[in-house]
């Protein structure tokens, strides 16, 4: 992959990439990343902006997501309150020049030193990606054991499974019958954890979400879009 960041008047940096995956040119505009440009590497990075000028009111009329995303996130500090399945974060300041984390079987343990502000975005980042790497381990204890009882109780068989930092899906399927599980289901309630297990499940007999599908999850979990609108009440990125 080859890439580029150039400064697009009103719109800001725009990060422009040649993508060995990509057919044509698309535009997306995410909290992490800012606007994201792929494109083929046949296509010049001169066509590209065009592309960007001629979709500009596009995206100023999404850019503001972004603030709004942005607002909607928890600056940690040593008042938060927040939990993984098995562990309390703690944040607190330290005499040391560096921030220091370290997760322990009960806590994420973050501190920082006097000079540094904990509203900082790159301490936030730090605070974040500790959180992540808790949540993967507990991720990888809990969610294959989860699954493969699932899977058992209710008669499904799949090939492996894969456990992700997706930033858009809770779970998928392959069509050779993977399981992939997004790490940040160890956020959200129990019950709300088996139904995205028993979907995933669900798809290897059922591929799409047809009616089939629906009444074989229902035969399982009664109302089952009961739960998939209370799954719309979280969100991945945003914690």
């Amino acid at each position: 992959m080859s890439e580029k960041i150039i400064h697009v008047e009103s719109i800001g940096n725009v990060r422009f990439r040649k993508n060995k995956r990509s057919k044509n040119v698309s535009i997306s505009i995410r909290p992490e990343n800012g606007v994201v440009v792929n494109f083929p590497y046949y296509v010049s990075y001169r066509f590209a902006l065009n592309v960007v000028e001629r979709k500009r009111s596009w995206i100023l009329n999404h850019l503001p997501k972004i603030e709004e995303y942005k607002s909607k996130r928890t600056i940690f500090n040593e008042t938060s309150t927040f939990n993984t399945r098995y562990r309390k974060l703690v944040v607190g300041k330290n005499t040391s020049s560096d921030i220091k984390t370290k997760i322990t079987s009960e806590s994420i343990n973050i501190t920082y030193p006097e000079h540094i502000e904990v509203n900082n975005s790159e301490f936030q980042d730090i605070i974040r990606t500790t959180i992540i790497k808790a949540l993967r381990k507990e991720a990888k204890e809990f969610l294959p054991e989860r699954t493969h009882i699932l899977s058992e109780k209710y008669n499904f068989k799949f090939n492996k499974i894969f456990i992700k930092n997706n930033k858009t899906l809770w779970g998928s399927c392959s069509g050779k019958n993977n399981i992939n599980l997004n790490l940040h289901l160890l956020r959200l309630p129990d019950h709300l954890i088996d139904y995205v297990i028993i979907h995933e499940l669900c798809h290897t007999a059922q591929k799409n979400h047809g009616k089939h599908f629906w009444k074989l999850m229902d035969s399982i979990l009664g109302d089952s879009k009961k739960n998939s609108k209370e799954l719309r009440n979280y969100s991945i990125q945003i914690y």
